[in-house]
């Protein structure tokens, strides 16, 4: 993307501006007002950056809480690029086990029914808590800002947008946030470590309002039988 002069202040006055907004405990926006249209080709680019370069299995705890309860338990998510994530979770002695298999942000199933939903309102939410942003769809508005080690970028899309900040290197995170009708659907940020695979991740959701954090356990390369994007029998 072309920069232009005075790209640097613009950058720097909009995140001052962010920081001030966060001092009241409500989250500034992600992309920050100085983000110019970009083509898809420049954001092909950067959601390439996060996503895996081969099979990747994660194992992590989790904890989910409400405002009437909370549960915890381990869990696990097998990512094969570009699209495809299966994703167990379970609670002590296997309790409220769920489990299911996703392609882009389409769930092929989910058991239960509700398993997903339960836990994350949103697909691109789910894949932005192990660190990987998603395409945006065809038709979207797509804007984006650069500097350094970050880069923002937003998807517009009728009453939608979602949109990313991503910061590289040593301190690396995924910032993901997902809006429907300006109203704040969830926003999970993921940390990452130099390679780009997540070390935790925090999930909040206003309206429930409901948190989910995940504390990776260990993230490596793995082979992947093919029944495990098929749903398990009665």
């Amino acid at each position: 993307m072309r920069q232009h002069p005075g790209f640097d202040r613009r950058w720097a006055l909009a995140y001052l501006a962010v920081a001030v907004a966060g001092c009241g405990g409500a989250p500034g926006p992600v992309v920050p007002v100085g983000a110019s249209p970009v083509d898809r080709a420049q954001v092909n680019a950067w959601v390439s950056a996060t996503l895996p370069s081969e099979n990747r299995l994660h194992r992590f705890k989790w904890l989910f809480q409400d405002e009437r309860s909370s549960a915890g338990g381990r869990g696990s998510a097998r990512i094969a690029p570009p699209d495809s994530l299966r994703f167990d979770v379970a609670g002590p002695f296997g309790s409220g086990a769920a489990s299911a298999a996703v392609i882009g942000n389409q769930p092929l199933w989910t058991e239960p029914p509700d398993a997903v939903a339960k836990l994350v309102p949103n697909y691109p939410l789910l894949w932005g808590m192990f660190g990987v942003a998603r395409l945006p769809e065809d038709g979207d508005s797509l804007s984006g800002i650069t500097h350094g080690d970050v880069t923002a970028w937003r998807y517009t899309g009728g009453v939608d947008t979602l949109s990313y900040e991503r910061t590289a290197g040593k301190a690396g995170k995924l910032v993901t946030e997902v809006r429907h009708a300006g109203q704040l659907v969830g926003r999970a940020e993921t940390r990452l470590d130099d390679a780009g695979a997540p070390v935790s991740a925090k999930l909040v959701v206003p309206s429930a309002p409901a948190k989910l954090a995940l504390t990776f356990l260990s993230t490596g390369r793995a082979e992947f039988a093919p029944d495990i994007w098929t749903a398990r029998g009665p």
